[in-house]
């Protein structure tokens, strides 16, 4: 099996490009998705983060505003969450890897791919990619978005120049047609060169 990462700082399109990963039968784990399950009402997520902060945790599942705000006000806070957090979304990640232990190939979309070492143990990593209008451009047109809490974001996300330049792939978003042929080839070269 061969494992591949997909990152891209924010408005870059990954979640549009692991899309067109799923569309040609690559089964795509989402490390998004996976703390989503892990904060629901019945969660072991939701039930580590109560032990740690009860007011974080509501009738729904973890209420991420007041965990934000906790994190916030405390420095030491974020450092206990992900000390709980990290090993149940690797679980999740390891039953992922079991559940499709047949595959040839296998796609892991991980925002934080380099900021957090998981270029370490993948065998190939992707970047996705535009230019800095076209990123400011989709940001900006999300709810609430200001400019200024997009320079946050960005602030801590490796920046796009050194995510392609660490990259074994990079797919260009400008479009879609542009990043659907961005894939074809990646997947064919992957699959030339490792048989998968």
């Amino acid at each position: 099996m061969i494992t591949l990462g997909l990152t891209g700082s924010i408005g870059m399109g990954k979640t549009t490009t692991a899309q067109m990963f799923r569309t040609r039968g690559v089964p795509v784990w989402d490390a998004d998705e996976a703390v989503h399950r892990l904060y629901s009402v019945n969660g072991d997520g939701a039930a580590a983060i109560a032990k740690l902060f009860p007011e974080a945790v509501g009738p729904m599942g973890v209420e991420r505003s007041v965990l934000k705000k906790i994190i916030g006000e405390d420095q030491n806070a974020l450092g206990a969450i992900e000390n709980v957090i990290h090993p149940l979304v690797a679980r999740d990640r390891e039953a992922f890897l079991k559940l499709y232990a047949d595959e040839d190939l296998v796609l892991f979309d991980i925002p934080l791919l380099f900021e957090t070492g998981a270029d370490t143990w993948l065998d190939k990593t992707i970047v996705v990619s535009a230019s800095e209008d076209i990123q400011q451009s989709r940001v900006m047109e999300r709810p609430g978005m200001t400019e200024e809490h997009f320079k946050v974001l960005l602030s801590k996300q490796v920046p796009d120049a050194e995510k392609r330049r660490r990259a074994d792939f990079v797919i260009d978003t400008t479009d879609m047609d542009t990043a659907e042929r961005g894939v074809d080839h990646v997947l064919s070269q992957i699959r030339r060169a490792g048989n998968a």
